[in-house]
Order: C-alpha cells, then structure tokens, then sequence
C-alpha cells in the first residue's frame, strides 16, 4: 500500500490498539490512524472492546491527513449503511391533543417570567423602597 492516503478513500486495516478514546488502526507496515469512539459505529458507544479487539480487520475511510505531524483520522461508522430509523409513533399526543394545551397558545407558561417582565418588576420596586426612603428623610 502506498504511503499517500487520500481524503474520502476506504481502505483496509488492522487494529493495532484499543484505547478509552478510540481504536488505532495499522494502514501498512509504516502509517496507522485513528478511529475516535464516535466514529466506532452508529449509535453510542460505551466500550469500544464491544466492538473491536486487537487484530481485527476494519474497513476504514480516511477522515483527514495531517501532513505536519502524520496525524490520520479515520472512520469505521462510515464505511457502514446508516440504520433505518423507526417510524416515530411513541408521541402520537404532541400536535395539539392530549392535556397541556396551552403550549401551543401565545400564553407564557405559569411561573416563567421573561427578563424585560423582571426588571419592570424590579424597577417596581426600588421605586417603591426610593419613596418610601424619602418619606423617612422628610420626617
């Protein structure tokens, strides 16, 4: 294999490494990248071991090449179909049914006041303690 790898290629490696972080991945004999845990498979990855162990053969795309320090990031989640998403029926109450409904209504939600209707508030009041404050200084 050649030692120039290009961005956006798949390429066949090894995994020389497991880490907490991600899987190092052997490209030849010379260069090996990186495979971050987000980019280990679809979905979340608690143990990267679940899913790899040392001398496995991955198919990896070239995620980015630093020239500088020799850097490769690679990916094994794209070399793989995205799963199907299930269709979304476990809210079928969200659209204006079920109790609530004044989510959906220009109303402001009980308890929540916004910062332009707190400082009308606090405004209030220091007006009201400055009178009251000047009523005392002119006894």
């Amino acid at each position: 294999m050649s030692g120039n790898y290009e961005v956006g290629s798949i390429v066949e490696g090894k995994v020389t490494g497991i880490k907490p972080f991600g899987a190092f991945v052997a490209l030849d004999e010379k260069k090996q990248g990186l495979v971050h845990i987000s980019h280990i498979a679809h979905g979340f990855v608690k143990d990267i071991n679940e899913h790899l162990s040392v001398g496995d053969e991955v198919k990896v795309k070239i995620l980015s090449v630093d020239e500088e320090s020799g850097k490769i990031s690679l990916s094994i989640r794209e070399t793989q179909p995205k799963p199907e998403r299930p269709a979304r029926q476990d809210r079928p109450n969200r659209q204006g049914g079920g109790g609530g409904g004044k989510r959906h209504t220009n109303e402001k939600p009980q308890g929540f006041n916004t910062l332009e209707e707190k400082l009308k508030g606090w405004l209030k009041q220091s007006n009201e303690i400055q009178a009251d404050l000047n009523k005392r200084a002119k006894k």
